[in-house]
């Protein structure tokens, strides 16, 4: 599948190694995800690919973005083999507000206009517990990589009326902006920072077989 147009010549932070974890022998693949296994893709229109962040110390800002690229591999026998990578456009995030939408483009935060793509690759999918998997990998954002975990939740399979086979997983982590280069930092007049440095992420995924199964 062709995703966004890569940089030819992107630079890349040193990526930490994360500890491996031993499989849990008491954890089983469900024998009924078996028929899953395959490749699969993101449907924007029915997953959400966003963020939360704490605004001013007392709200809570919730954005997405709505532009990307997807190619999913699920082995529901053996999820070790399970593969994701994601390519998203930083020019699509959305918050409900265009002047905090065209600050988060700029330069203070993701700049669109020298960092088009932020990327999620994973690198090791482990099964943890029942309808529960830890996928590691590594996460892109202004050409630094840095390793993160997602704990994704399966929801689902079913078919629709049209004949297409989908699966819906939610995942989140939290991350520190910083480690990323986003640190942008105005501060209130009471103390505290306008925007966190902790950032949450959310994918609510629904996906579609991209080939018939067998």
């Amino acid at each position: 599948m062709k995703l966004f147009t890569r940089n030819p010549s992107p630079r890349r932070a040193v990526v930490p190694p994360v500890p491996a974890v031993p499989p849990d022998p008491a954890v089983l693949p469900d024998p009924a995800l078996a028929g899953l296994t395959g490749e699969w893709i993101i449907d924007p229109a029915h997953s959400r690919i966003g963020f939360s962040v704490r605004h001013a110390m007392v709200t809570t800002v919730r954005g997405a973005f709505t532009e990307y690229e997807s190619r999913l591999y699920f082995d529901g026998s053996n999820p070790a083999l399970s593969q994701a990578e994601v390519v998203m456009s930083t020019a699509s995030v959305q918050t409900g507000v265009e002047q905090r939408d065209a600050h988060l483009i700029g330069r203070d935060f993701f700049d669109a206009a020298t960092h088009p793509r932020m990327s999620f690759t994973s690198t090791a999918v482990q099964l943890v517990g029942k309808d529960v998997y830890r996928m590691t990998g590594n996460l892109t954002i202004r050409d630094v990589t840095r390793p993160v975990v997602l704990e994704l939740t399966y929801i689902g399979h079913v078919t629709d009326p049209f004949g297409y086979e989908r699966v819906g997983f939610d995942g989140t982590t939290t991350i520190n902006r910083s480690d990323w280069g986003l640190t942008y930092s105005a501060k209130l007049a009471e103390g505290g920072a306008m925007v966190s440095e902790k950032v949450r992420l959310q994918f609510d995924i629904a996906a579609i077989r991209t080939a018939p199964a067998g």
